[in-house]
């Protein structure tokens, strides 16, 4: 049987199964492959992210609502390994220009991303930013349950953002971030059904399964046929239904999955940030001139990043524990 407890329970594993997919979707694919459809589907990996994290932040919050403490736990677990990630990778451009500003910039906030929607790391900044107004929201929720709503004018707002002409004009160019918004209020409404852990029968089973198979079958078949000529904030609105039901579902089948399997998903979830800091600029880049096979690049991707991960999280948090001692 089903169980919404589940979510947190495997939480680690879930992580670990998403970064996979980010890797899988970042490893470039030619486009008349019979796989590219399936390929594109590795970017619901950041909606899986952001739910988890929606979903843990109110966790989080609903022990201790103390700002202070919430931001810090936050910054402390992202910006070691953030700054020294864009340091390495940011120093070296802007030593040409010489431009202070607009490299601190970068290393604080990543105000490329703000600016002119650079992606390079663009998770990072959307996600602080995320966390920046996610205490506030809960504040609302435990105002009054109607903010629970919320999520749905968010996804009034993609649609604004896509059509009205002005907002798409001077907004529409953070897409990628407007689109994702949704998922993370839905993980932080779905926190306490999860904590509850409300049992769901075989009805609700067989009706994820359809769901996550339906919206599945319509992702696939869009990025086949349809890539780039349909506003991808459409196909991130099928990405919500697929995301929970495929989180119940990986959940079901984790209790069928080898330990040591689920052992491994769990390591990489721990430093899922690390890898995917690290995988594209520093190790994909090059490992795709040596060859044109997608799962050998994957496994070499994966094989080289993996211990740079665990190496960047071990040092950092070695450095986060002695800097908060101080």
């Amino acid at each position: 049987m089903l169980n919404a407890s589940d979510i947190s329970r495997r939480r680690g594993e879930l992580m670990g199964f998403a970064i996979v997919l980010v890797v899988l979707f970042h490893i470039s694919l030619p486009r008349q492959s019979a796989f590219y459809g399936w390929m594109r589907m590795g970017n619901i990996g950041v909606d899986i992210f952001l739910f988890l994290s929606g979903m843990g932040l109110w966790f989080s919050w609903s022990k201790s609502q103390v700002l202070r403490r919430f931001y810090e736990r936050r910054l402390w677990r992202i910006y070691p390994a953030w700054l020294v990630v864009a340091a390495l990778y940011y120093v070296p451009l802007f030593m040409k220009d010489g431009d202070g500003l607009r490299l601190a910039g970068q290393l604080l906030v990543n105000w490329g991303f703000w600016e002119r929607c650079e992606l390079t790391f663009w998770y990072v900044p959307a996600t602080l930013a995320l966390y920046l107004v996610a205490p506030f929201y809960m504040m609302l929720l435990r105002r009054d349950a109607a903010w629970r709503w919320l999520p749905v004018v968010a996804i009034v707002w993609c649609v604004a953002i896509q059509w009205v002409r002005p907002l798409h004009e001077s907004l529409g160019y953070l897409e990628i971030f407007w689109s994702r918004i949704p998922i993370f209020l839905i993980g932080i409404n779905m926190g306490q059904v999860i904590k509850e852990g409300r049992p769901i029968g075989n009805d609700g089973k067989w009706m994820s399964l359809l769901v996550f198979g339906a919206t599945l079958a319509l992702c696939v078949w869009l990025e086949q046929h349809l890539h780039g000529r349909f506003p991808l904030f459409i196909e991130r609105m099928v990405y919500i239904p697929m995301t929970v039901s495929m989180l119940l579902i990986l959940c079901w089948l984790f209790d069928y999955i080898p330990q040591k399997i689920l052992q491994l998903l769990c390591f990489l979830g721990g430093i899922s940030l690390e890898i995917y800091l690290l995988h594209v600029q520093f190790v994909l880049l090059y490992v795709q001139k040596q060859t044109t096979s997608y799962w050998l690049k994957f496994a070499l991707v994966m094989l080289i990043t993996v211990p740079l991960a665990w190496l960047l999280h071990w040092l950092t948090g070695q450095l986060a524990g002695w800097l908060q001692k101080k």
